[in-house]
């Protein structure tokens, strides 16, 4: 008996990982206590599966960002960077900033840590009826917002964007009335959601947003031919108002926005009945747990919200420049593709882990988890962020650049998609260490840090809009590169928003793990700045051999410089032992052992 208990506790402290299920059960035939076996089972379904369930999320929110990049491609040939496009971003901003905290902050963070709560304290059934209650309290608020919103969407518009042109105010509460409704069904999403990843289902729900792209981009094409009367034209002068068929055209993709967050919900609602969910018409504001939802939710709406409001400040700022909100969308947009892949992912993957380890009080477990996602973060943001500044124009020039879409709209939008990068690692980061304090119930923290990071924000907005708008001044561009200064500010603020929660999160916690964080940030940093100056230059060297700017020598020029600043990264990191790389390799190996 001594002997065998012996080999498995040195075999166990040789490992990397905890005790796997099958030698748990080994050791409890062998007659050791039933509290080291409970103890193997806990470690070995929490820990591992942070890492594991992030590679499912990443697989699925890959697809979706694809097609969202398609979906900001429709707009970009279709309808450019000038009037129609800036009106789209105003009428689009306030439903898709709650779209964000709904849907990746605020509601799933609150309603994962009770729901989870309820499960490992209570009782299925009661789970159950507090995601009815959530989910039907948050039918009639969000309802009732609705309808204001609708009511008001001309002081809305004029507020955020107080410098648009009569014509093109006009056309943005037009489309901010349409799309209003799309908060309600992303909220209702969102709770499908959080009841999924709860019950530890996390594919389905990452792929809800695909829906929503592939809704938004067939049924707006379908609706805008429908409304326009066949085509339509977009003027390539940012200040010339389109003719009445492009503004029909606009608002085409407006609804087919709406079919887009219905299909976003809808897509969840089999698996929802698949782990045990029945929807009972019962509502009440006044629920222990439906109120500790709320609890939670309001101050985290705050809290996960630092930068979304900054993006919504930008948009006040940026409406004095034309083809500014424009410019900034299409940036972030690319800029959310590895915040959702890596970001989004990884934080919706550790949620639920450390949110049983909170309830458990099993601290150490909480901590290193916490350590290791945020490192998973590092390792995939920080690259991607050196290739987005290196090869940023190439990229832009690939996916954008066509029809209403010209080359001066490729240069200012690469221009504030280098100054998204500088935040990246901080936009992703935060969406791991945000919803870590929402499980030890501390939402008041990241609020308080959100709350100063908007006024920086607001402050560095001002300043930075003035000082970047001196440079690049030309007769196509008279506001220079002031938005280029909003969108640095942004990244500015989401670094600051990082450190400041890591730093209360050691205080919260005793320790971060800070020492192993920053020597595997270092050393991807080091990689990372490889990978750049290998990328930069194979596009520096390609780029005049390349004559003619059609689509294959464009894609030459993007997916070329990108693998070779990938094999670069690769053996660099190999060789400073990035130990997170080899993490998501073994991962990897062992999802293809299986299949």
């Amino acid at each position: 008996m001594a002997e065998v208990t012996k080999r498995m506790d040195s075999e166990s402290e040789a490992s990397t990982g905890p005790l796997s299920l099958e030698e748990a059960e080994t050791v409890r035939e062998a007659g050791v206590a039933e509290a080291r076996v409970a103890e193997a089972r806990t470690a070995a379904s929490a820990r591992p599966s942070v890492a594991r369930s992030a590679g499912v999320v990443s697989l699925a929110v890959m697809g979706s960002r694809i097609l969202g990049l398609v979906r900001e491609q429709v707009f970009a040939a279709y309808f450019g960077a000038g009037f129609l496009n800036d009106a789209f971003q105003v009428g689009f901003r306030i439903p898709n900033t709650l779209r964000d905290l709904f849907a990746e902050g605020a509601l799933s963070a609150a309603f994962v840590k009770t729901f989870t709560d309820y499960i490992e304290k209570r009782s299925e059934r009661e789970a159950w009826r507090l995601a009815n209650m959530v989910m039907n309290a948050l039918a009639i608020v969000l309802s009732v917002i609705v309808i204001v919103g609708i009511i008001f969407s001309p002081e809305i518009v004029a507020v955020i964007a107080r410098d648009f042109s009569p014509e093109k105010a006009a056309l943005a509460t037009t489309l901010t009335r349409i799309m209003f409704p799309f908060i309600l069904m992303v909220a209702l999403a969102a709770v499908a959601m959080g009841v999924l990843n709860a019950k530890h289902h996390f594919g389905i729900p990452a792929s809800a947003s695909t829906m929503f792209n592939i809704g938004s981009i067939v049924g707006g094409l379908a609706l805008a031919y429908w409304l326009s009367g066949g085509g339509w034209t977009s003027p390539r002068d940012p200040n010339a108002i389109p003719s009445d068929a492009a503004q029909w055209a606009i608002i085409g993709m407006a609804w087919g926005t709406l079919i887009g967050g219905a299909l976003q919900f809808l897509i969840q609602v089999p698996s929802l009945f698949k782990v045990g969910f029945r929807f009972k018409p019962i509502v009440s504001f006044t629920d222990p747990g439906v109120r500790q939802v709320m609890r939670l939710m309001a101050p985290a709406i705050i809290g996960t919200a630092a930068v979304q409001i900054n993006v919504l400040v930008n948009t006040f700022f940026a409406s004095s420049i034309n083809g500014g909100p424009s410019w900034l969308a299409y940036a972030f947009r690319l800029m959310q593709f590895p915040i959702g892949v890596f970001g989004v992912a990884i934080g919706t993957a550790t949620l639920p882990a450390i949110s049983r380890f909170a309830v458990r009080g099993e601290m150490d477990d909480f901590r290193s988890t916490l350590a290791s996602s945020i490192n998973l973060v590092f390792l995939f943001t920080i690259p991607s962020a050196c290739g987005l500044v290196a090869l940023g124009h190439p990229i832009i020039a690939l996916i954008y650049e066509r029809k209403a879409f010209t080359a001066t709209d490729t240069h200012m939008v690469a221009l504030a998609l280098a100054a998204y990068a500088v935040g990246l690692a901080g936009y992703a980061a935060i969406k791991v260490l945000s919803p870590a304090f929402y499980a030890l119930d501390d939402a008041r923290t990241p609020m308080m840090v959100s709350l100063f990071s908007i006024l920086v924000n607001a402050v560095a907005n001002y300043y930075f809009r003035d000082l970047f708008g001196r440079f690049g001044v030309t007769p196509l561009t008279p506001n220079g590169y002031a938005h280029v200064g909003l969108a640095l500010s942004t990244s500015c603020v989401a670094l600051v928003n990082f450190f400041a929660l890591a730093f209360l999160m050691r205080r919260r916690i005793g320790r971060l793990e800070g020492r192993r964080i920053m020597a595997s940030f270092v050393r991807i940093a080091l990689a990372s700045i490889a990978l750049s100056v290998a990328s930069y230059g194979a596009y520096r060297l390609l780029d005049p051999l390349l004559p003619g700017k059609t689509l294959l020598v464009r894609l030459a020029e993007a997916l070329i410089p990108i693998a070779i600043g990938c094999v670069v990264f690769f053996f660099t990191a190999k060789a400073l032992r990035v130990r997170e790389l080899d993490q998501a390799l073994n991962e990897l190996r062992r999802r293809f052992r299986r299949r």
